[in-house]
């Protein structure tokens, strides 16, 4: 009789334990189906917004980034000069030059006698060195020395001058004016040098370039074409 009630009470102890864990697995243990698991998030309440959480890269990954910006950043880049342009690429557009004259340190002046010009004639060429599009005066101012000393000879541009307020002379581009040293062939001084002041409205005396004469000639009443982009069509506007 004694081993029959410890089996009975052993059974009966087993029996409560079991519901014991039976009520237990509704609160989310492994083996209780009665709650959602235990790593669902709460849902939100109605009509509110989710907590907002870190965001470390706003642009979708494969999406372009706009370019909108770009024509801006441009807009406000400096010109050569150090001033705004206002549009990229406004410092290399000719209208810009009527603004910016050229500066003697950018520029480079040769002079020449080309062919299938009269022998009397010599053309300037003004070269611009700098970065950025600059102005010139309609025509240079040319005069003449002989063995260093002046003659006192200027040379004399056409008449009813008009048109833009400038010359413009872009990056690495030439300016031509072509000089009629003696267009009549009368009798004058010889001369053996040229004396050329590239942009008479803006530059000072001292910026004047000498440039020695290949071949001596006599100077009388010359004439200066004004600025061209070519030297034929400079030579053309002493006509």
């Amino acid at each position: 009789m004694r081993i029959h009630r410890s089996r009975t009470t052993a059974l009966a102890t087993l029996a409560g334990l079991a519901l014991a864990l039976t009520a237990c697995g509704g609160s989310g243990s492994a083996g209780g189906a009665a709650g959602p698991p235990a790593t669902s998030p709460a849902p939100a309440p109605s009509g509110s917004a989710p907590a907002p959480g870190p965001d470390p890269d706003p642009a979708p990954s494969g999406t372009a980034t706009p370019t909108a910006a770009t024509p801006t950043a441009a807009a406000a880049s400096p010109s050569p000069d150090g001033k705004g342009t206002g549009a990229a690429g406004a410092a290399t557009d000719d209208s810009y030059a009527y603004t910016h004259p050229c500066s003697a340190r950018n520029i480079t002046v040769k002079v020449t006698a080309p062919q299938g010009f009269p022998a009397t004639v010599r053309v300037v060429t003004v070269t611009n060195n700098g970065a950025a599009t600059c102005g010139l005066d309609l025509h240079p101012a040319v005069g003449f020395s002989a063995k260093g000393a002046a003659l006192g000879v200027q040379a004399t541009p056409p008449d009813g001058l008009g048109g833009a307020p400038a010359h413009p002379v872009r990056p690495g581009a030439t300016a031509y004016a072509a000089v009629d040293l003696n267009p009549s062939g009368g009798a004058g001084p010889v001369a053996d040098e040229i004396n050329i002041l590239a942009d008479p409205a803006h530059m000072p005396n001292a910026d004047a370039t000498s440039l020695p004469l290949a071949t001596p000639a006599a100077v009388s009443r010359p004439r200066v074409g004004v600025y061209h982009f070519s030297a034929r069509d400079s030579f053309n506007s002493l006509r």
